[in-house]
């Protein structure tokens, strides 16, 4: 195949006739996978107490999923561009299906640790394909950005629809019903994708075996040296010796990578400049939003006393205007260009968290948090439906996979060093504070807010870098 963009090709006529049905199994997959990562949250109670996990393994029941989605993603991308995307995007959902059942049936912590590192690899091999199977299958420039701007409210609004969902489930259910969830939706993608969603063209060629071994390696060095961080602190001796090494093999990597004839990761992805700007913003936004869901899930809950239900549908104002931005990305991208929706999107999440900056334990949901929430939903939508967009819609055919295992593993590991670094500062800033439970939490809370403003800023600082000429 030549090195064609994904602009000019025209669209197969299946998917001419069915564009609604391809497009929802690619994007329920994608909201199952990103669903997972904060479902869980609301559960982990109740887990803790049937399964008697201890307070520090507890966090795994996050932290396996995490670690291996996160690790395993540049793989999953460059396996799907060379033994097709269709195919691991079947295969990658099996197995997240099947973990789903077993961690929903697992009688003890270990077996629930064992599915959740299971669900880990199922999202790593199915995950990048969604983006490449949009990418490739809906070509028309008009239906491709309406697809993409889907894409990201799903990835953006699904953290929120994941609080909603757990604590309905959870509430009204049992914690297992979060994973059992997964199985109806898992294998109907599995049983209708094969019959509807067209596999592309492959590429004949051997798979980067020394750039997955480092990569893999390396981006799971980090993305456990983050998780340790967060639990340990950055001093601790096994959080310093992981970040090092992780360091160590990306940048044995990134050196495979410029001599390899079939790279796991092709390192002209970067080379155009909106595209490598985009994946910037793609580390530091959620880097920034993280702290929104961590540190208000808290707020609400142990200082406002809302239940895991409510707490759950205070997000829904915020995915509602996420979701209703994204409609419009698609006809105003081409109207302003990639440098003014970023730009917009990131200024509205700077305010938006600075505003959290003035909570105290006596603030209320609807004068308090309410109107920063819709403005971090009003920037996300802004700041990041664009850029998928600007990532997948030129990128050439054959590096569909690979240029959306960057894009996941760039977000996946954002949110998990955002995470550590807002756990830190949290940490540090009510070390030897005195006062009532709520005064010193709301205290770290607040400050951890500032940290995530200045992290917003960067990417409000990004989107200035791109050329705002170009339209897609």
């Amino acid at each position: 195949m030549t090195e064609q963009s994904l602009l000019s090709r025209p669209a197969p006529p299946e998917i001419r006739r069915r564009p609604a049905l391809i497009l929802a199994i690619v994007l329920t997959c994608q909201l199952m996978l990103i669903l997972d990562a904060t479902v869980m949250n609301v559960a982990l109670p109740p887990i803790q107490s049937e399964l008697g996990f201890s307070r520090t393994g507890l966090s795994w029941v996050m932290n396996a999923y995490s670690l291996v989605f996160g690790g395993f993603l540049l793989l999953g991308g460059r396996a799907g561009d060379l033994f097709g995307r269709r195919r691991m995007f079947v295969i990658g959902t099996s197995v997240f299906t099947v973990a789903s059942l077993a961690g929903g049936l697992a009688t003890s912590a270990e077996l629930l640790i064992v599915a959740r590192i299971l669900q880990g690899l199922g999202a790593a091999m199915a995950g990048p394909s969604t983006l490449a199977l949009i990418a490739t299958t809906f070509t028309e420039p008009k239906a491709r950005m309406r697809a993409l701007a889907l894409f990201s409210a799903m990835s953006s609004g699904g953290f929120a629809i994941g609080l909603i969902l757990g604590g309905l489930l959870t509430q009204w259910f049992t914690w297992r019903a979060v994973l059992f969830i997964n199985v109806p939706f898992g294998a109907a993608i599995a049983l209708l994708a094969p019959k509807f969603v067209p596999e592309p063209e492959r590429r004949h060629a051997h798979l980067d075996l020394p750039g997955a071994i480092t990569g893999t390696a390396g981006v799971a060095s980090l993305v456990y040296g983050f998780i340790r961080a967060a639990q340990e602190g950055w001093g601790d001796a096994v959080t310093i010796v992981a970040l090092a090494a992780g360091v160590t093999l990306i940048a044995t990597f990134l050196t495979i990578e410029r001599r390899a004839r079939q790279p796991l990761m092709p390192l002209r992805l970067f080379a155009d400049r909106n595209r490598a700007a985009a994946y910037a913003n793609f580390f530091f936004g959620p880097m920034a939003m993280m702290s929104m869901f961590f540190f208000l899930t808290q707020f609400l809950q142990d200082v406002s006393h809302f239940s895991a239900l409510a707490t759950g549908f205070a997000f829904l104002p915020m995915a509602a205007v996420l979701f209703s931005v994204t409609r419009l990305v698609s006809r105003l991208l081409p109207k302003l260009g990639p440098k003014k929706m970023a730009a917009t999107g990131s200024a509205a999440m700077v305010i938006g968290l600075a505003w959290l900056t003035q909570l105290t334990p006596e603030s209320h949901y609807a004068s308090g948090m309410l109107a920063p929430m819709i403005l971090m939903g009003f920037g996300a939508g802004f700041a990041f439906s664009p850029l998928n967009i600007l990532i997948m819609g030129t990128v050439p055919a054959e590096d569909a996979g690979a240029a959306g295992g960057v894009l996941q593993t760039l977000q996946q590991g954002g949110a998990t060093l955002g995470l550590a670094i807002l756990v830190t500062v949290f940490g540090e800033s009510t070390r030897g504070i005195t006062g009532t439970p709520q005064t010193i939490l709301v205290t770290g809370m607040t400050t951890a807010f500032i940290a995530s403003a200045l992290i917003a800023a960067c990417t409000f600082v990004v989107a200035l870098t791109f050329r705002a000429s170009d339209r897609p």
